[in-house]
C-alpha cells in the first residue's frame, strides 16, 4: 500500500499534467484552425503584472517536479525553462511526468514529518514538515499555475471547459 503522501501527490499531479498537456494540444491545434501566430498565445497573460502563459506551465511542472523530489527525498533536477513554443511545453510535461513517475512509493513513507527547507540560506527561509509543505504550500502553488494557465486560454477563446481542466480520474 502506497503511503497517503505518495497518493495525495504524485497521482494528482500527474492527472492535471495530463490534463494540461492535453490542453496544450487543444491551443496549438486552435493556433493553426485560427490562423493565430503561437506566440499571441504562449506569451498571453491575464493581467499585465502577472506571468505570461508559457511562464504558468514552467512553474506548474517545477512544483509537480520539486514537491514530489523533496518528498521522496531524492535531489529536485534542474530543467532550463526556456521552452518557446507549444511543442516545447508538452516535452516539459512528458519529461516532467516520466520523472515523478520513476519516484518509488516507498520514497515517500514518513514524509509527513520529514523536514522541508523552502529557499534555504536566505532572509526568507521556512521550515515544514512535509504534510504541511504539501498541504499548504505545494498543492496550492501547483494549482494556481495550472489553474491560471487554464484561464489564459480560455480567456483568449479555447473552446475548453471544466472536464478539460480536470482530464482523466
Amino acid at each position: 500500500m502506497s503511503s497517503a503522501m505518495y497518493t495525495t501527490s504524485v497521482p494528482v499531479f500527474k492527472q492535471m499534467l495530463n490534463s494540461l498537456n492535453d490542453i496544450l494540444g487543444k491551443a496549438e491545434a486552435h493556433t493553426n484552425e485560427k490562423k493565430i501566430e503561437p506566440s499571441a498565445l504562449l506569451a498571453a497573460r491575464l493581467f499585465p503584472d502577472m506571468l505570461p502563459f508559457t511562464r504558468q506551465v514552467q512553474i506548474a511542472a517545477d512544483f509537480a517536479r520539486g514537491v514530489s523530489a523533496r518528498l521522496a527525498g531524492t535531489e529536485v533536477p534542474a530543467y532550463e525553462d526556456k521552452e518557446q513554443s507549444f511543442e516545447d511545453l508538452r516535452a516539459l510535461l512528458s519529461k516532467t511526468i516520466a520523472f515523478i513517475e520513476e519516484l518509488p512509493p516507498s520514497g515517500f513513507d514518513g514524509s509527513e514529518s520529514r523536514e522541508i527547507v523552502l529557499r534555504p540560506g536566505t532572509p526568507k527561509e521556512k521550515k515544514l514538515n512535509g504534510q504541511a509543505y504539501l498541504a499548504n504550500y505545494g498543492l496550492p502553488q501547483f494549482f494556481f499555475h495550472v489553474t491560471t494557465a487554464y484561464a489564459i486560454l480560455r480567456h483568449n477563446g479555447l473552446d475548453i471547459g471544466k472536464r478539460d481542466y480536470m482530464g482523466a480520474y
